[in-house]
């Protein structure tokens, strides 16, 4: 039995197709997602959602958000999402090259800069990383 898997950004659908397996990056850890999972309610961290659906995995950069599983189920509702064939690599490295040093920057006394540096070094990691590129 499939799982059906949704995950829906406020301005497009990104994902609504049915999968066997699902791993989630959620705020504390990195959760799997088998048929018949227990339900399940989580909140998501800035990261990659990996999906495998016909033997196949699809990279899914996510930027935070909330996770229901329930009854087959996975409605994963985020603040942005990208696939991650349609990131393009070199792009996405100059981007995490510029966050990383816009972090490194970042003085310690200005803590909300430096927790706004953090993230946006997350974000720019996990569309890396959703690419199929390593940092």
């Amino acid at each position: 039995m499939a799982l059906a898997v949704r995950v829906l950004a406020p301005d497009k659908t990104v994902w609504d197709a049915e999968a066997e397996e699902v791993v989630l990056p959620s705020t504390t850890g990195q959760l799997g997602i088998l048929s018949g999972h227990a339900p399940l309610l989580t909140a998501v961290d800035i990261g990659v959602l990996r999906v495998r659906a016909d033997k196949d995995w699809v990279a899914i950069a996510l930027m935070g958000g909330f996770a229901e599983i329930e009854n087959n189920e996975v409605t994963i509702l985020v603040n942005g999402a990208e696939r991650g064939d349609s990131i393009d690599l070199s792009e996405a490295e100059k981007e995490y090259t510029s966050a990383q040093s816009a972090a490194d920057s970042v003085s310690a006394d200005d803590k909300q800069a430096a927790i706004q540096a953090k993230k946006s070094l997350k974000r720019a990691r996990a569309r890396v990383q959703a690419a199929g590129g390593t940092v």
